[in-house]
């Protein structure tokens, strides 16, 4: 179990917001001194991944709180939210990408300077790679989704910069090799510039789905909720069935609910017993969870194999 997440969650979202700032200024500048529509790309690119590491930095810190009396079910949903809204933001952003770059195939412009974008998008690669394992870390053992989706945000960006990086080499040793094609070999830059537009969009329908679906309320993953079913079956002969397994996650937290049926003469203290132990080895797999358990009498009565042979 990791000790004081939150903290721990905060302080990561934070590192992404400080490389993201950082890496916006420089792309930005350097974009325009070259006049390269990929590089400006992916400084709107970083743009959006400084927008969204803000995101998650306020969802990280607002859904840690615990809950009260105006949500009893806690904040965890926040972290859903904000995945969800980042996906819409690469979205938009991919968007933005494809125009530009359109426009750019219709009106080329001479890109100088190549080696300065080949240097900058060098430089992105490796601290979005070292900044993107951090938040994936993290991201996973607080079960943090916001953290998840900010690291896929920059990921992404890995693979965008080195493909606007690989397109600048690919102009810079052309020039080189083919000095008679001039300004020829410049579709390259829009070129690589939708190529990263793709990748994006890609991206951003992962998240959507995945963050949007705990904002519906879906089931935990299958393997999950065979776990918890596999631990009632070990409950027998005490537990002589179950039903109604409901499950949903908001955030890190996980809510489970279910029936169980005991002989109808257990007393009402052995079989609270009973649902609280059953609870605890639940709590104990998944540590940030909440489990609802509903007792039913049962009058059937089956031998010890039966329980055994479901184990």
């Amino acid at each position: 179990m990791v000790k004081n997440p939150a903290k721990i969650k905060a302080a990561a979202a934070w590192l992404s917001v400080v490389s993201n700032t950082a890496l916006v200024i420089l792309k930005i500048v350097i974009g325009l001194l070259m006049g390269s529509v990929a590089v400006i790309s992916e400084a709107i690119h970083s743009a959006i991944d400084l927008l969204a590491a803000i995101i998650a930095f306020v969802a990280v810190r607002t859904g840690s709180k615990p809950a009260d009396d105006k949500h009893p079910f806690g904040h965890g949903k926040i972290e859903n939210i904000s995945g969800t809204i980042e996906a819409l933001l690469i979205f938009l952003a991919a968007a933005w990408i494809i125009f530009e770059a359109v426009r750019k195939i219709m009106h080329p412009t001479e890109i100088e300077k190549i080696s300065w974008g080949i240097a900058v998008m060098a430089g992105s690669t490796i601290v979005n790679v070292i900044v993107s394992n951090v938040l994936f870390r993290v991201g996973r053992a607080t079960d943090s989704i916001a953290l998840q989706a900010d690291a896929w945000h920059l990921r992404t960006d890995v693979y965008t910069s080195l493909g606007v990086m690989v397109g600048l080499i690919g102009i810079q040793v052309g020039d080189v090799l083919f000095p008679s094609l001039g300004d020829n070999l410049h579709f390259i830059d829009p070129a690589v510039a939708i190529f990263v537009a793709m990748l994006i969009v890609h991206a951003a329908w992962r998240l959507t789905v995945r963050s949007a679906g705990d904002l519906l309320d879906a089931n935990l993953p299958a393997e999950e909720v065979e776990w918890i079913r596999g631990v009632l079956i070990k409950w027998g002969p005490k537990v002589r069935g179950f039903h109604k397994v409901r499950t949903r996650k908001a955030g890190p937290m996980r809510f489970i609910e279910f029936h169980i049926f005991v002989d109808r003469l257990m007393t009402v203290g052995e079989s609270h017993q009973i649902a609280h132990q059953i609870a605890d080895r639940i709590k104990e797999h998944f540590s940030d969870s909440s489990v609802t358990i509903h007792v039913e009498p049962c009058d059937l009565q089956f031998p010890d194999s039966f329980y055994q042979g479901n184990s």
